[in-house]
């Protein structure tokens, strides 16, 4: 009997929800209107579904349309409760309505749309920085699926959609997606081949989010070596050998004791023996600008046989690897906080030298200031009413000419009017 296990973050999550939360068959679809989409050109299939391209209507909005394949309810129910339960999550791809055909009563998942580029294109030509930075992006996703208690456990690159242009990233394709309660035992038929944690490849079932890490690990090794798919198996038994062709049957063994589990004996004609290798055998002249060694590092953190010493999604965010990106975050941040406090400076002093000659109580020295600039305040305005002629664009740099006397008699009539009616409002108060 295998060792049970438990997760090392957010293990208690959906304890401490109200089972309303996870308790997905009783989950009550709240059903739109099949009328208000269009369908525009078909996207892709998969196991479960097919994609279209849509539009909303009469918006013309686009949209994306997963029409579901026949599957069970529960399955259904599951996908749709944990994307709403997900709304509004960081990259994570955000579920707008659920729709089903009259006649078929096919369901329909309409989700925002998202300007994909091919993996198999965008993955060869990104730099050392835009690899970083989308892994970060999809990191912020995971974690904060694993904080909702939610596990993905089909983490692979036809599940990432990237807008390149707006340096957008999603995680998409949360069918296989399941809650994480402590020691439940799963299914293992879960997540694409190349993209198995050696748990699903042992029978492993008291798994937990610690598998997503294991896929993200396999992304990443696949772009920073430029070799796709990294672990490249023929089937399940194949794919634990080309595992253990570089992380070694010896620490192969030292995990499935350490949980008490037992190998299927298949394995023992295909495992062989196996050194660990190490993770420069990998680097050639195509692909030696992104093994730097905080990639290394950070790889070799991710790609463990036991699911218990891989990286969390929050300490992976916090290695090294990623500190330019963090460090970018940093200054764009800064910079937002600076027009922001420009902004609030300005609009303070405008209100101080408009409070000051529309209210009358002009402290020393302003007023002759503003007549001094002969404009007014952001570029004209109070200006034209206590105009004395000079050039020049006041506080905020208008180059506004005099005024006739009858758009100065207007202006001061405009003053007066204002006075009265503050002074009114002061009585009444």
């Amino acid at each position: 009997m295998p060792t049970p296990s438990r997760a090392r973050v957010y293990a208690d999550v959906n304890v401490n929800k109200p089972r309303e939360y996870w308790d997905y068959e009783c989950h009550q679809i709240r059903w739109g209107n099949i009328d208000d989409y269009q369908l525009v050109r078909k996207l892709g299939r998969g196991k479960y579904s097919e994609v279209f391209e849509g539009v909303m209507v009469p918006s013309e909005q686009k949209v994306v349309i997963k029409i579901l394949k026949p599957v069970k309810k529960k399955k259904i129910k599951r996908e749709i409760k944990i994307l709403e339960n997900l709304r509004g999550g960081t990259n994570v791809i955000g579920l707008l309505d659920v729709v089903k055909d009259p006649v078929s009563r096919t369901p329909a998942l309409v989700f925002e749309y998202v300007n994909n580029t091919d993996f198999k294109q965008l993955y060869q030509t990104l730099s050392d920085y835009e690899i970083r930075y989308y892994l970060y992006e999809l990191l912020k996703a995971l974690e904060y699926c694993h904080s909702m208690g939610i596990m993905h456990r089909d983490v692979k690159p036809h599940n990432v959609m990237i807008d390149h242009e707006k340096r957008q990233l999603r995680l998409i394709d949360w069918g296989l997606a399941e809650f994480y309660h402590p020691r439940q035992e799963y299914n293992v038929r879960v997540a694409s081949r190349y993209f198995k944690g050696p748990e699903l490849l042992v029978d492993y079932q008291c798994y937990d989010y610690s598998l997503d890490m294991w896929s993200l690990g396999c992304m990443f090794a696949s772009m920073i070596f430029r070799k796709e798919p990294f672990f490249h198996g023929h089937d399940n038994y194949d794919q634990l050998v080309r595992i253990a062709k570089v992380l070694g049957t010896d620490e192969l063994f030292e995990y499935l004791d350490k949980y008490q589990i037992e190998l299927d004996p298949r394995f023992n004609d295909i495992l062989g023996r196996h050194n660990r290798k190490r993770w420069e055998r990998f680097v050639h002249s195509e692909n030696q600008h992104l093994v730097t060694p905080e990639a290394i590092s950070f790889l070799d953190r991710l790609l463990r046989y036991d699911h218990q010493e891989r990286l969390t999604a929050r300490e992976a965010m916090d290695h090294p690897y990623f500190y330019p990106v963090v460090e970018e975050h940093r200054q764009q941040a800064a910079a937002a906080a600076a027009v922001v406090a420009d902004s609030t400076t300005s609009t303070d002093s405008m209100c101080l030298v408009t409070g000051a000659v529309v209210g009358g109580a002009v402290p020393a020295g302003t007023l002759d200031g503003i007549i001094a600039g002969g404009g007014g305040v952001a570029g004209d305005g109070i200006g034209g009413a206590i105009d004395t002629g000079g050039g020049g664009g006041g506080v905020g740099g208008s180059s506004t000419p005099p005024k006739n006397g009858i758009a100065a008699l207007a202006d001061t009539t405009s003053l007066n009017n204002e006075q009265q009616q503050q002074q009114q409002l002061l009585q009444q108060h």
